[in-house]
This record gives structure tokens, C-alpha cells and sequence, in this order.
């Protein structure tokens, strides 16, 4: 039985290598997109109508940021370790 990709040469599984990837950070931009979302409007909107009033326009626009922020700091985070441990091996 081959190997996943045995019959490819070096520059396609290299594209396809790539592909992979863009399609990993579009899924996290989906589900990063989609987690904000429901915690900021599960935090900021007490009462869905056709309009955000000014104070829930502000908490959604922190709640976002403050989202981001951890987000970021958790993949920064996560990517070091990874390396780290790459550098182990």
C-alpha cells in the first residue's frame, strides 16, 4: 500500500502541502470568526432587535478586541511550544 502522497514529486507535495495549510487558516478564521461572535452577542446584546444602541455597539467592539487579543496571545503561545519542541527533537 502506498503512502499518502508516494506517487507525487517534491514540488506538488509541496503545493499540496501549502493548500493544506490555507485551508487549516481558513477554518481557524471561521471558527475564530464564529466563537467571537456568539460569546460577544451572548455578552453584549440583551435584547436582538433591528439596531445595536451605542453601549451595545461599544461592548461588542471590546468584547471583539479583547477576543483578538487573547486569541492572538494563545497562537503565539501555542506556535513557540511547537517550536520548541521541534528544536528538541
Amino acid at each position: 500500500m502506498d503512502s499518502l502522497g508516494g506517487g507525487l514529486t517534491g514540488a506538488q507535495k509541496d503545493e499540496l502541502m501549502d493548500q493544506v495549510k490555507q485551508q487549516i487558516a481558513v477554518a481557524n478564521a471561521q471558527e475564530l470568526l464564529t466563537k467571537m461572535t456568539e460569546k460577544c452577542f451572548k455578552k453584549c446584546i440583551n435584547k436582538p432587535g433591528t439596531s445595536l444602541d451605542s453601549s451595545e455597539q461599544k461592548c461588542v467592539a471590546m468584547c471583539m478586541d479583547r477576543y483578538m487579543d487573547s486569541w492572538n496571545l494563545v497562537s503565539k503561545a501555542y506556535s513557540l511550544r511547537i517550536q520548541r519542541e521541534r528544536n528538541n527533537m
